[in-house]
């Protein structure tokens, strides 16, 4: 790896474990751990109990008189519809309607919102909303300041409740609590589409965290970058520079629930309110019906012809169904939809798939 990639500040434990690396986003991240794999990440995640490190997310701090009601103004959700305590999953938008980013707002108060940007977009959100904010209103980019542990799986409160740590909160909402000389916040949010849990922890103290995470008698397994791709394709969540980007809209990409569309007022407005009206494509799930495996930007196919129709955003084997799985962007002019055949250009050769509407595996995440 250059110098220029940033490292967690759990990265010699990652050595410990046999992490084989890989960079992601500006940063020298966990991509699987020997012994382990991602077959065996996977399925710990969904059927017992798995760790990633995600502190390559960004953290950044809002504050000051009206913070809340200026985040309002410019990110895509209504902060108006969740109260102090609770998080929200959200877009910065440019005024094209292009998602610059997708992020969380954990809401501490009117003065106080917490966002956890992607890590290659943090930046730029910053900058963003610093150009923006009103007199009194102060945002700090903390990316180095905070580590990020995922606990995701059916056991994630088991083994969170024998640290003393609080389990009991609902869906995106999270509570400040101690263990050992650490502060954190625990989240009830997650990328995995199962119950779980984001600590968000002070970087000094993230070695004690973890620790703790894999020092109790429940069987815990560090899961890297792969496996965490291959669960949240299985629940159709999208993936920033893939499934979300400059060039595909919250209409597009199905994440218009994440739009307060009756607000007066956020970036990008007026741009996704036509768009709605007449969208020109829309993101769709793809189950193969043969042995292909779909992978990003192959060519969606009128089944019998030469017909481009679309693009493979993210693509991907599904350890749970066994089979291939895709995300992929279909012309809306096409008219298919749910349930009719397309073909897929592998390398030359085509393979047959169905459409469905993710997920494509039962959540259990609320």
């Amino acid at each position: 790896m250059t110098d220029e990639l940033l490292r967690s500040p759990l990265h010699d434990r990652h050595l410990a474990l046999g992490a084989k690396f890989a960079p992601f986003g500006g940063w020298e991240m966990p991509l699987e751990y020997a012994g382990g794999g991602v077959l065996k990440e996977h399925a710990a995640v969904r059927e017992s109990v798995g760790v990633f490190d995600v502190s390559h997310l960004g953290k950044a701090t809002v504050t000051g008189p009206g913070a809340a009601d200026f985040i309002n103004r410019c990110l895509t959700n209504d902060l108006g519809r969740i109260a102090p305590g609770k998080a929200q999953y959200t877009l910065c938008c440019d005024e094209t309607g292009g998602v610059v980013d997708d992020l969380i707002a954990y809401l501490h108060g009117p003065e106080h919102v917490f966002l956890i940007p992607n890590a290659a977009n943090t930046t730029e959100v910053v900058r963003r909303l610093q150009a923006a904010a009103p007199e009194g209103v102060t945002i700090v980019n903390e990316h180095a300041d905070y580590a990020v542990l995922a606990v995701q799986g059916p056991r994630s409160a088991e083994l969170l409740a024998k640290l003393g740590l609080p389990t009991d909160h609902d869906y995106m909402s999270f509570e400040v609590a101690k263990l050992g000389s650490a502060e954190l916040t625990v989240c009830r949010t997650g990328y995995t589409g199962e119950h779980g849990y984001e600590l968000v922890v002070p970087s000094a103290q993230a070695g004690e965290v973890w620790d703790a995470l894999f020092g109790t008698d429940i069987e815990v397994r560090a899961a890297g970058l792969a496996a965490r791709d291959t669960l949240r394709t299985e629940m159709g969540y999208p993936l920033h520079g893939q499934d979300l980007s400059m060039e595909i809209s919250p209409v597009q990409a199905r994440a218009g629930w994440a739009v307060g569309w009756k607000k007066p007022e956020f970036w990008g407005r007026e741009a996704l309110v036509a768009e709605k009206a007449a969208p020109q494509r829309t993101l769709w799930g793809l189950l193969a019906t043969d042995r292909g495996i779909p992978r990003a930007h192959m060519t969606v196919l009128r089944p019998g012809t030469d017909e481009a129709i679309g693009e493979v955003t993210s693509g991907t084997f599904s350890p749970t169904k066994k089979i291939g799985i895709a995300l992929a962007l279909i012309s809306t002019a096409s008219g298919l939809t749910e349930g009719d055949e397309v073909e897929l250009d592998v390398r030359g050769r085509r393979s047959v798939a169905k459409i469905v509407k993710p997920p494509f595996v039962n959540p259990s995440v609320r």
